[in-house]
């Protein structure tokens, strides 16, 4: 069996790659802080793939947490691993950096930058002995160009952005590759606070992107297909900022 591991899996671009994982026959772990009935709805979207999966209860941003949670997984799935490897949890405390509270600034960084170490690194050591593994990492628009009200999520991104192109030549030799997606609009809950409406007029294409686009080039990164490719940041933007 193969296993993929999504973080913030329960909602979002995190629920759409949990099930176009499924369909690509992984079992898929669904990593999650705190929503257990939209965990439970992204576990039944798995199932309905013909999938199947479990949830993993934790917080990111809790290194002893994580390190629980990953080691007692592996320690009961002797001879298996997590081949795959999702880092989609954030999220944003948009504000001007002259009103930024310190608990602004460093939840966000907690969730990107070392809830992405806490993650990666227990992990790392099986993909590199099994000499396969795919990492991708969710980062942002923000994270390339900036944004405005956002200099802690832009840091954070940017962080990742910069971990993976280091990441990717540690561990290319072993055929792990390590890449980011760069989404820009994408109509999830973390954007229905945005006018819509109005930010449409400055996107070539017109639109707000869906999750299920980006869950469908995470499941090209991941293929066998895409083994030559990494350490690249591929934006998905509606061309909005190339």
């Amino acid at each position: 069996m193969n296993y993929a591991l999504v973080t913030g899996g329960s909602r979002g671009i995190g629920r759409a790659v949990c099930t176009q994982l499924a369909g690509m026959g992984y079992f898929v772990l669904i990593n999650y802080q705190s929503n257990d009935e939209e965990a439970e709805k992204t576990l039944q979207l798995v199932r309905d793939q013909g999938g199947d999966g479990e949830l993993l209860k934790f917080d990111i941003t809790d290194a002893a947490a994580a390190f629980a949670t990953l080691s007692a997984w592996m320690e009961g799935h002797a001879g298996a691993y997590i081949e795959v490897l999702i880092n989609n949890a954030g999220i944003r405390k948009d504000n001007l950096m002259l009103w930024m509270t310190g608990e602004e600034w460093t939840r966000v960084l907690d969730t990107s930058l070392n809830g992405f170490f806490h993650v990666t690194q227990p992990l790392l050591k099986n993909m590199l002995v099994k000499r396969f593994g795919r990492i991708v990492n969710i980062v942002s628009l923000s994270g390339i160009k900036g944004t405005a009200g956002q200099t802690n999520y832009s840091a954070s991104k940017g962080g990742i952005i910069a971990a993976t192109k280091a990441l990717a030549q540690e561990v290319a030799k072993k055929n792990v590759t390590v890449n980011a997606i760069a989404p820009g609009f994408i109509r999830t809950d973390m954007t229905e606070d945005m006018n819509e409406a109005e930010w449409k007029k400055v996107i070539p294409a017109g639109r707000f992107g869906e999750p299920e686009e980006v869950a469908a080039l995470v499941g090209f990164l991941v293929s066998p297909a895409a083994g030559y490719i990494t350490g690249e940041v591929i934006s998905i933007n509606g061309g909005l900022y190339t």
